[in-house]
């Protein structure tokens, strides 16, 4: 862990500062931190911002109730730069958005960008606006029973795969589970952030476990 003292901050003694979400990687929004607001940052475990335009200190979801819990906070190489892993609470955007960063200026035609929560959007789309001839609309309208019969099948062809040692093999079967569990976890009304957090107290737990074993 590094010194804050070590940091450099500019001629108005401030650090910019990109806040990213940590379940789905998204960058939140890019804002500024002073010492005062990084050291209060760091004591509450919440975001809280130097305002360029009010000229004070701003505790992000103070008054929204939007609160970004921190999970850590990282200096780039020069020191001048800070990223902000956070889960939060509700939008991070103030006109309501989940990113700041919501307005389209370009794409490649060639390279496109996945995340799963693009995937989770898209079968969430389906359900909501059934697309004729989409499989995964006619998954959902053919009820939870479909789907839980096509988890079964995936998972068995993930088996197969996997005693067979066939690599190549079982990352397409693990793809296709994937998938299904994803239309599962639709139409069961989970998300991502569920799985993460039960991964993450999970974790908790196995590091704990690992600990006591130690001593």
């Amino acid at each position: 862990m590094i010194d804050i003292s070590t940091l450099k901050f500019d001629e108005k003694g401030l650090i910019p500062a990109v806040v990213v979400d940590a379940v789905t990687k998204e960058v939140l929004t890019v804002a500024y931190m002073n010492r005062e607001s990084l050291q209060i940052s760091m004591e509450k475990g919440l975001t809280c911002f130097w305002s360029r335009s009010r000229q004070e200190l701003w505790l992000k979801g103070e008054t929204s109730g939007n609160y970004q819990h921190i999970v850590s906070i990282t200096a780039d190489c020069d020191g001048d730069a800070l990223t902000v892993l956070v889960e939060k609470e509700g939008p991070a955007c103030h006109l309501g958005e989940e990113s700041c960063f919501h307005n389209p200026l370009w794409e490649s035609e060639e390279r496109h960008a996945f995340s799963l929560e693009g995937l989770m959007e898209m079968l969430r789309g389906r359900k909501e606006n059934p697309k004729e001839g989409s499989y995964t609309t006619y998954l959902f309208q053919k009820g939870l029973d479909k789907i839980l019969k096509k988890v079964g099948e995936e998972t068995t062809e993930v088996i197969i795969a996997a005693k067979a040692e066939d690599k190549k093999e079982t990352v397409y079967e693990i793809a296709d589970l994937c998938y299904h569990v994803m239309v599962l976890m639709i139409e069961a009304g989970i998300s991502l952030e569920d799985i993460h957090k039960e991964l993450a107290s999970r974790h908790v737990i196995d590091h704990k476990v690992k600990q006591e074993k130690m001593t």
